[in-house]
């Protein structure tokens, strides 16, 4: 009786745990369902059902569904609902996500688990005090990552932040600023730092502004202002006719060349760079801007990226005006690529080598480079040097030849394989020898033999004379030095 006791026993357990795992796999299944419907128009209609759960036994299934980056605001209002009712399931929340950002993750879910917890302050879940902190944290070192992700935070939580805490905003606001004066960080984060200060406003604008109306009304009466309007109104006409108002602090430069970065550096590829800048509304003078934006981004890139390789073409093909732009850049960065950084110098040279292997830029522009000893400094060297094997590997060496040796263009290479002395052409002959493209020299190693024959025929010797002529002459000579040395010796 006892052994089936025990045996009855150990069933009903295992019956009993089985369920339990049952409704242990329906409650996950049934809060995941839940987390996948919600949205911001169903989320009334949801909350009761959530509730029809046991929230208390499944929090951790809960925290585990809710942590998803993609709908931050919607789970952050559901979790406001539910931290009303059941404080535990916040404070578990919280802590999960405090001890995400200490594990070490990549940036974007760095950035998600930040963003949640800006949306739980924003829903008062989280204390304003700990947003503090986390912006404490992740100022202390400034560098371009943690000042980004300071600055994503405080874009999320920062009017709530301004409402319970201005003064501690305000502080988080003055380091920004120091960030901003030192100038160490990259452009494109000192960029989200000015957009951040832009999206902060005074909260009291309309109040200061009527009480400054009643300190201006004070300090020049109302009788002054009344005279200051109808003189202004009269003269309005004749000074919207005899004078223009002109930017001297280049605002609008400013702010076109900020939009012009942000969209390079924002865009996935160069199909959707070139669409979002063609759709900018470009002013005359600018289109040179945004060559020389593109330029630069160019150049801060760490490697050359086809990126830029396919996007310059992309203009230049759709208006001729950008083609005569990248024309004077090539002039301009040539003249001062002994200024530029060798990482700098490298994409540069390998930019326009692709506008001109595409040709997006015409070739005459190699006319610019004077390839001689005196001419060439070592920065201009390795400039030519990466030009020239990029074109080389993006044409072969065969079709560069051709493109060299076209008779229309002849004009504009003649500074490359210069043929004005023999000094010049022998350098150009050695310099491309050197970089591993002897074989485009090869009309010019050509022209340098049949140069050296000419002059060796043209040469003639300054005395040509008979050898029977030569021995009598040797001969006369000797025996006057053996009559000389008989007179001295006295024979």
């Amino acid at each position: 009786m006892e052994i089936y006791s025990i045996r009855k026993e150990r069933q009903r357990e295992n019956r009993v745990s089985e369920y339990e795992r049952m409704s242990w796999e329906a409650l996950r299944k049934s809060i995941n369902g839940f987390m996948n419907k919600v949205n911001a128009i169903n989320i009334k209609n949801t909350v009761p059902e959530l509730f029809g759960e046991n929230l208390i036994r499944g929090r951790g299934l809960f925290c585990r569904s809710i942590m998803n980056p993609i709908f931050t605001d919607v789970f952050a209002a559901l979790v406001a609902v539910v931290n009303s009712k059941i404080p535990v399931i916040g404070d578990l929340l919280l802590r999960r996500l405090i001890l995400q950002l200490n594990k070490p993750a990549n940036k974007p879910q760095l950035l998600a688990s930040l963003k949640f917890v800006a949306h739980l302050g924003n829903q008062q879940v989280v204390h304003d005090l700990i947003a503090l902190q986390l912006l404490t944290v992740y100022r202390e070192i400034p560098n371009d990552d943690s000042v980004e992700v300071a600055v994503s935070f405080v874009t999320e939580c920062g009017s709530i932040l301004q409402d319970l805490c201005p003064s501690g905003l305000y502080a988080i606001f003055e380091r920004f600023r120091g960030i901003l004066h030192e100038g160490e960080i990259d452009k494109r984060i000192q960029f989200l730092i000015e957009n951040l200060f832009a999206l902060r406003k005074d909260p009291d604008f309309a109040e200061n502004e009527k009480k400054y109306e009643e300190l201006k009304k004070k300090i020049l009466g109302e009788e002054s202002e009344k005279e200051g309007d109808a003189d202004a109104e009269s003269d309005e006409e004749e000074d919207e006719e005899k004078k223009e108002i002109k930017d001297e602090s280049e605002t609008n430069l400013i702010n076109f060349r900020r939009t012009v970065y942000q969209t390079i550096m924002s865009s996935v590829d160069f199909e959707e760079a070139g669409h979002k800048l063609l759709k900018i509304k470009i002013e005359p003078g600018h289109a040179m801007e945004l060559c020389i934006m593109l330029l630069e981004c160019c150049s801060q890139e760490r490697t050359f990226l086809r990126y830029y390789g396919y996007l310059g073409p992309r203009f230049c093909m759709i208006d001729k005006v950008y083609q005569e732009n990248f024309d004077k850049c090539f002039v301009q960065q040539y003249s001062m690529v002994h200024r530029l950084e060798t990482n700098k110098l490298h994409n540069v040279a390998k930019f326009f080598a692709h506008l001109l292997a595409t040709d997006a830029l015409p070739w005459h522009v190699l006319a610019y480079i004077l390839l001689t000893e005196d001419d060439t400094t070592s920065s201009s060297r390795i400039f030519i040097k990466i030009l020239f094997q990029e074109l080389a590997e993006h044409l072969g060496i065969h079709l560069l030849n051709e493109r060299l040796n076209d008779p229309i263009m002849q004009d504009s290479f003649e500074s490359i394989f210069p043929k004005d002395n023999s000094k010049n052409t022998r350098f150009a002959i050695n310099f491309f020898t050197s970089i591993g493209l002897g074989g485009i020299t090869e009309n010019l190693r050509v022209y340098s033999k049949n140069t050296s024959r000419l002059i060796m025929k043209k040469q003639k010797p300054v005395s040509l004379v008979p050898e029977s002529e030569s021995e009598s002459s040797d001969s006369e000579r000797d025996d006057h030095r053996r009559k000389k040395r008989r007179r001295t010796w006295g024979f």
